[in-house]
């Protein structure tokens, strides 16, 4: 990631965190990452990884997938399935965007790349079928 993004990112949480209020000692006391690597990460001179995120999710009032989100991690916004005229949401499973969250974004790319192409798949059987 880019300096410019993980500056970005790393004002954010420091917004979110001064608007709490939560000192950066705080924080680091309740999520169990140290303070000076959340300094780090507020002054974009570091990007936190799936586990940091998870850490300081539940402290700085975030949904762990708004995060992940806001992160890069996982797509702000749910894929929309094919068939639009009835209303059908494409969603993973909660149990696995979990997982997935924890994988680097080229993995989550891969696998959503996959699972999509399987369901197509599915779909065209489906169809034959009937």
């Amino acid at each position: 990631m880019n300096a410019d993004k993980r500056g970005k990112f790393g004002k954010i949480l420091r917004q979110r965190r001064v608007t709490i209020p939560l000192t950066l000692q705080e924080l680091a006391s309740v999520s169990g990452v140290s303070p000076s690597y959340l300094g780090r990460i507020e002054q974009g001179d570091r990007f936190p990884s799936a586990r940091i995120l998870r850490k300081i999710a539940k402290p700085l009032a975030f949904e762990e997938n708004e995060l992940f989100a806001l992160a890069g991690y996982l797509s702000a916004r749910p894929q929309v399935a094919e068939r639009q005229g009835e209303h059908e949401v494409s969603q993973l499973d909660p149990y696995v965007a979990a997982v997935l969250s924890q994988e680097p974004v080229e993995v989550q790319r891969a696998v959503v790349a996959i699972l999509t192409a399987l369901k197509s798949i599915g779909r065209s059987v489906i169809q034959k079928e009937l």
